[in-house]
Order: C-alpha cells, then sequence, then structure tokens
C-alpha cells in the first residue's frame, strides 16, 4: 500500500514517486481554525467572502453541514485530540498553566506509537507548563504559542497582564518580533514536511490562529473589503488571509507528490467571537442562534471539510449529524492503528464520507461548558443555564432548562419545555445516563 497523507483542516514527479513506493501507511494534517464562524466561507452560505480555497478544497472533498465542537478554544482541542467529549476529557472550559489532564492519552501519542512523525504548529491552549506542553503530549516537535491568543506581529499575550512573552520552538522560548505569526507557521510546516523521514509517515496538527482577535489581515483583504462595514470587514479580511496560506499550502503538497495521498481536514475550534477585543463581532452563522461560549448552533456548529481525492467523493455534502470526536476514531481506521485501551465517544466517519452510511453514526451529542450543558437527540436539544451572547461581551444565561428542535426552528428562538414535558424529561435520562458513564473524579466536579 502507498503511504497517504491526511490534512484536517477542521489543499509528481519521479522522486516523489519513489517516496511514496516506500511508504505504507498514510500522513495526516489537522487545519484547526479558530474563532471561524459556523457559515464563514462562500462555500458554506456567506455570499460576501472570498474563500476561494476552502471552497476548492470542498470542490474536491465532502463537506459536513452540521459538524459539532465544543463553544470555546480549549475544550474543543481537547475533545480533538482524545476523541471524547468535554467532560470526559477533563477540559470544559480554558486553560490556564495546566489544561488537559495528564493522564489523557492523545491521538498524537497513538500515532506516534504507530511509527508517526509528529508535529504540532500554531495555537496549542491546552497547558502551559512543560508537562502539559506539546512536547510532552506526543508532539516530536512545537512551533508556536502555548497558550490562548498572541498579537501576530509581536507574539506577546497582552491581556492577562503585561509584557507576556510566547513564543515557543519545542521547550526553547524564542523572539522572531515583526514576523506575521500565521505566515511563519507555514514556513514550519513546509519545514516540517521537507524534512521528515520520508519512509515514515507523519501527522502534522496546524492550529492557525485565524480568525481569533486581534484582528491583523493583511493589506491587500483590506482593500478588497472596503465596501464593507466594521467588524465584518476585519474579519471577513482575515477569513480571507487565511485563505490565502491554505492555498499556499496545497500547492506545496502538491510540489512534492503529496496532493494526491493527503487527506485535508479542515474544522473551526468553535463559533465567531462577538467580543470587545474582536470589535464586537464580525462572525457570520445566518438565522443560528448564538456564537463562541454559547451551546445554541452558532457556537458549537462549525465549519468542517475532509478530502482524500481518489479516495473519498469529491463535491458532495453530508448533512448528517457529526462531530471534532470522530476524527481520533476515523484517523485510527483509516491509518490502521487500533484504539484498546481508550474510551472512545467518537465513532468512525469513513462510511459517511464514502457515503455508504445514511444516517449520522451518532443518535446523541452532549456538550459541556462551565456551568452549560447539552444534550441533543436526534432533532431535539435541551440546553441548561444557555449562555446567549451579544456584541462587546454582554452575555446574559437563561437560567434553567431550553427545548428547542432544529428540524422545526434552526434558530432557537423559542424554549419548548412546556409544550414538550415529556420530551425534556426523556432528554434528562439520557444526560443522567452520560454523566453515570463518567469515572468518579469527573463526576464530582
Amino acid at each position: 500500500m502507498k503511504k497517504k497523507t491526511f490534512i484536517l483542516i477542521g489543499g509528481g514527479c519521479l522522486l516523489a514517486g519513489m517516496i511514496e513506493a516506500k511508504q505504507t501507511k498514510p500522513n495526516v494534517i489537522i487545519i484547526y481554525t479558530d474563532d471561524h464562524g459556523t457559515l464563514d466561507a462562500n462555500c458554506f452560505g456567506a455570499p460576501d467572502l472570498c474563500t476561494p480555497n476552502i471552497d476548492s478544497l470542498a470542490a474536491h472533498g465532502v463537506r459536513f453541514t452540521q459538524f459539532y465542537a465544543a463553544p470555546v478554544s480549549s475544550a474543543s482541542r481537547a475533545s480533538l485530540l482524545t476523541g471524547q467529549y468535554t467532560k470526559r476529557a477533563g477540559l470544559t472550559g480554558n486553560a490556564g498553566w495546566t489544561g488537559l489532564p495528564l493522564h489523557k492519552e492523545t491521538l498524537a501519542e497513538r500515532m506516534r506509537k504507530n511509527g508517526y512523525q509528529t508535529a504540532c504548529i500554531g495555537k496549542w491552549h491546552l497547558g502551559s507548563w512543560k508537562e502539559y506542553a506539546p512536547n510532552s503530549r506526543g508532539f516530536d516537535y512545537f512551533w508556536g504559542f502555548r497558550g490562548g491568543c498572541v498579537d501576530s506581529y509581536s507574539h506577546f499575550y497582552y491581556w492577562g497582564g503585561p509584557n507576556m512573552h510566547d513564543l515557543w520552538r519545542n521547550e526553547q522560548e524564542i523572539y522572531e518580533p515583526g514576523k506575521f505569526f500565521t505566515a511563519e507557521t507555514l514556513k514550519e510546516a513546509k519545514g516540517f514536511i521537507k524534512d521528515r523521514d520520508k519512509e515514515r509517515p507523519f501527522f502534522l496538527y496546524w492550529a492557525v490562529n485565524i480568525p481569533h482577535y486581534p484582528l491583523q489581515p493583511s493589506e491587500k483583504w483590506l482593500e478588497y473589503y472596503s465596501k464593507l462595514p466594521n467588524p465584518r470587514r476585519m474579519y471577513a479580511a482575515f477569513v480571507s488571509t487565511f485563505d490565502d496560506y491554505l492555498g499556499e499550502l496545497r500547492t506545496f503538497l502538491a510540489s512534492q507528490g503529496l496532493d494526491k495521498n493527503t487527506i485535508l481536514i479542515f474544522q473551526s475550534d468553535n463559533g465567531h467571537s462577538t467580543e470587545v477585543r474582536t470589535f464586537g463581532g464580525g462572525g457570520y452563522c445566518g438565522d443560528y442562534r448564538g456564537g463562541k461560549f454559547s451551546l445554541f448552533e452558532g457556537g458549537i456548529r462549525v465549519p468542517a471539510i475532509v478530502s482524500w481525492p481518489g479516495h473519498f467523493p469529491q463535491g458532495e455534502v453530508r448533512d448528517q449529524i457529526a462531530m471534532n470526536i470522530d476524527w481520533f476514531p476515523t484517523i485510527a481506521e483509516i491509518c490502521e492503528m487500533d484504539t484498546e485501551g481508550l474510551e472512545l465517544d467518537g465513532k468512525s466517519l469513513v462510511p459517511l464520507i464514502k457515503g455508504s452510511m445514511l444516517q449520522s453514526p451518532h443518535e446523541t451529542l452532549h456538550f459541556d461548558f462551565d456551568n452549560q450543558w447539552a444534550v441533543r437527540n436526534g432533532d431535539w436539544k435541551l440546553i441548561n443555564n444557555a449562555i446567549d451572547v451579544f456584541p462587546n461581551d454582554k452575555n446574559k444565561v437563561i437560567e434553567g432548562l431550553y427545548l428547542t428542535n432544529l428540524k422545526e426552528n434552526p434558530a432557537e428562538s423559542e424554549n419548548l419545555k412546556d409544550k414538550y414535558p415529556e420530551k425534556v424529561k426523556e432528554l434528562l435520562v439520557l444526560r443522567e445516563q452520560y454523566e453515570k458513564s463518567l469515572p468518579k473524579e469527573i463526576k464530582k466536579k
């Protein structure tokens, strides 16, 4: 079997052909954008955005319309790398000095055990102390920042106190003032791919910090969107800035003879931000309610695409429910890795992607963020203490239970709990069963 390459986003020469002949397992690249809104690409329904490379990826792959993640950065990344719901993963909010519990095995650790070279390039946000950092969690190589965000040019984190510089190569702090962070991550990704052992497969987790604040788009795109009102103009320009780098990555893969044996998976970590530091908004989720921090659809329904030309369908759409916890078992199946000893909540999406499965692999999904929780079963969703987000951090908590039917009312504008009390009871039972399945130490929290 030739070596294949996965790219999770979430793009021959004779030498390349010779290299492929030596490879026996697929490569994997995960591309994770940051605070990228539910519908924020032209192919997802944003008519004002220019995203030719995201659109091209969808045209050469499978696009998901009901793909889910946690509503905040760290919790989402914990689920991605463990294949577990946030509460089981042990991180339902954002990380600080500590983060993803040390006893949790990551996707990178499992892949390294199976012979993969591993790299995390970009944003980490699963714990800043050395024992929580990427090199301690299965990644052979790390270049990026350990915390939640940095200025793209100074690489300082200005919002947790003065003078907090956060840029690392492996365990060494480095200084690259004036260099645009995302451009540098792409250089690092190319270098990792070029310098790898060509006889071994690689796993690259490219955690892009766009369109998270501070919004620092290229001048070219600011000019292109000059007629859009702010904050949409700044946000749109930043999304298109990322789109350029995505295109550059795919071009690079083709130049290395890796485009035909590469799976690309692209997705966002959570919905768009309405925080003060992102000018109060700018993202687009259509009629869906909510955004980052919220368990309404705008906070947890994210753009996602998977592409593997020659192996997966091209230009197709999957409306079935799926989630970021599913990438771990999906990759494990395709890369022929066992999942022994792992308690995965995710399900392999291979049958769904290929079209041999008509239904979602999930009957029920569970969500937790701080004091919020939600359970979705079929078209029904029950949220407890739902956060309703508004521009400039003026968020409000809707205390108690909030029942919606996403088929009948995708905008979640009406609380149906009094109209359908039996459905509330049914979903509460599912929540209780899930909580009983958690380890004792997690139940106490």
